[in-house]
């Protein structure tokens, strides 16, 4: 009860940060619209070619959201030394991953709930059908790429090339999420939509695998 009382304050903070300032949403929604929106005017796809290529540059442009969402998640602990303050304020200092993790995971659903209708329009995919279907993949997708993330940005806010750093140790742990989603994904574009259980275990696999791991050695990602 300790550690969700504490995440909940904390997840609290981070919501109040962002939505007061909503640098990483506006900056990130701007973003990705724009790498979509260019796609579509350079390839002019087919419905046919759509459905081949939309998964794949749907997971791109939500990695390059993660990506710009994820950077600055402990970076602004920096400032004033705030991280030993809160590590100081909660009694489970897991709470504060905790916390960044569901403002990362949030923040990039919310930004995926506003790019689908425009790729719907743009690409001309029709969604409605599978909307259940997707909003589970999207949320064990974001959710690992929420918690790998989080975990690299903890680690790499330290280090002195912390930009360079982090999409260096990310892109190769995410590969295989990025597989599995764009995967589960295509199939729901296709003709006769279904939902693959298969790449749909490995998504909840990975979420479990590194979701455990981090809880069994989170209390070292936030030492100095």
């Amino acid at each position: 009860m300790t550690l969700f009382s504490n995440t909940t304050v904390l997840l609290g903070k981070e919501l109040r940060t962002e939505f007061r300032s909503r640098e990483l949403l506006t900056t990130t929604v701007v973003f990705i619209l724009m790498v979509v929106v260019l796609f579509s005017f350079t390839f002019d796809p087919t419905r046919e070619e759509s459905r081949r290529f939309g998964p794949g540059l749907l997971w791109l442009a939500f990695l390059f959201a993660a990506s710009l969402m994820l950077q600055p998640g402990f970076l602004r602990e920096q400032t004033n030394d705030t991280l030993s303050a809160l590590r100081l304020s909660v009694s489970d200092p897991f709470a504060i991953f905790l916390s960044k993790l569901c403002a990362n995971t949030l923040f990039l659903l919310i930004t995926e709930l506003l790019m689908l209708p425009i790729f719907s329009v743009l690409y001309n995919v029709p969604l409605l059908g599978v909307v259940p279907q997707l909003a589970l993949v999207l949320f064990l997708g974001s959710l690992g790429l929420s918690v790998t993330g989080t975990t690299l940005s903890a680690i790499s806010a330290q280090a002195r090339m912390r930009e360079l750093l982090l999409p260096l140790l990310l892109l190769p742990l995410l590969t295989p999420l990025l597989i599995a989603s764009t995967e589960a994904t295509s199939a729901l574009f296709a003709e006769e939509p279904v939902l693959r259980w298969d790449w749909l275990a490995f998504l909840i696999a990975f979420d479990i695998i590194f979701l455990t791991a981090v809880w069994l050695f989170g209390e070292y990602l936030l030492e100095e």
